[in-house]
């Protein structure tokens, strides 16, 4: 039967694509990766990669191998740290990784709690956006991170988490008036602000109002959410947020907060975490506690406190679009 250091060293070069970086992040030799991955083909009577100078690809049996191999080693840590959690308390380090939008409104009820919860459980968050944070996970330096919906690397799975509509948000006494449902059209000629063009967002913010007719006069790449808030209090600029961090701005107005319609434009929400492990037992309780609280966020948009007939009117829009 292949030893499961065989088996960790195939996956990780399968994942790199290199003998050498593979032997990097393990923290061996290339040649003893070479060695052990050279004996694994033997034993099991088949080539899994094809080793050139620049690279190593994966045969067909080598892809159809990694697929199973990850699914073990993730299967093993996960017996591994049900034994060491029967009976303890967690404890450890959680390292998270969050966009901005999450920090906002759900991180900070979702610490306290945790840390009141388990005490002994120290929590690293790392803010940033959807590609620095993969690339974070990537090598090993997160145990999860939560990120807008995309197809997921080689190494990397991911799951839905949550839907939350985008929503445009502009000077509170603008063009826009708050809370009523904005369709593209309406989006003519607009100073518009986007976080950088690797930002997943980007692409589809852009790619939404191309193509739904609307129109753009201006941008301004700016990669800080509460620089973003405040330059659009301050002027003419607007940006699309999702809604998940709006809640203050719609219950106190001082944003205009609109829906988008005509179609209605969401964003999906999910959990990526390596393939080959499975988080730690207080990274899985940690992130059951946020999960909770990005729930709790989106019906606030649909229930946010106003006398104003039309302001409950489109909060409801809001909801009805996720």
């Amino acid at each position: 039967m292949p030893s499961l250091t065989a088996i960790r060293l195939f996956t990780a070069a399968y994942e790199e694509r290199s003998f050498s970086r593979a032997a990097a992040r393990e923290h061996t030799t290339q040649p003893a990766v070479s060695q052990r991955i050279r004996a694994l083909e033997d034993e099991l009577g088949v080539k899994l990669l094809e080793r050139s100078p620049s690279q190593v690809v994966a045969t067909p049996a080598g892809a159809a191998y990694y697929r199973r191999a990850i699914d073990l080693l993730a299967t093993l840590e996960q017996a591994g740290q049900d034994a060491r959690r029967v009976g303890a308390a967690l404890s450890g380090e959680v390292r998270v990784g969050l966009m901005p939008s999450l920090t906002r409104c759900c991180l900070a009820p979702a610490l306290a709690t945790f840390g009141t919860q388990h005490p002994q459980v120290t929590l690293r968050v790392t803010e940033a956006y959807s590609g620095a944070l993969t690339e974070l996970l990537r090598t090993g330096e997160l145990d999860f991170a939560i990120v807008p919906a995309f197809e997921a690397p080689v190494g990397i799975r991911s799951r839905f988490l949550a839907r939350t509509p985008e929503l445009l948000v502009s000077r509170a006494d603008g063009r826009y008036p708050s809370c009523a449902p904005v369709k593209p059209g309406q989006l003519q000629d607009i100073r518009l602000m986007l976080p950088g063009a690797l930002n997943t967002r980007r692409q589809r913010i852009e790619g939404w109002l191309a193509s739904n007719g609307a129109s753009i006069a201006q941008r301004l790449e700016l990669d800080s959410m509460y620089g973003t808030l405040d330059m659009i209090g301050r002027g003419d600029w607007v940006a699309i947020l999702p809604g998940v961090m709006m809640a203050p701005e719609i219950a106190d107005g001082s944003l205009s907060v609109c829906p988008l319609a005509e179609p209605p434009f969401n964003l999906d929400l999910v959990v990526i975490e390596a393939a080959r492990r499975a988080p730690p037992p207080a990274a899985a309780a940690f992130l059951d506690e946020l999960a909770k609280n990005v729930d709790a966020q989106v019906p606030v948009l649909a229930v946010a406190p106003t006398a104003d007939p039309l302001r409950r009117k489109a909060l409801a829009s809001v909801r009805t679009a996720g």
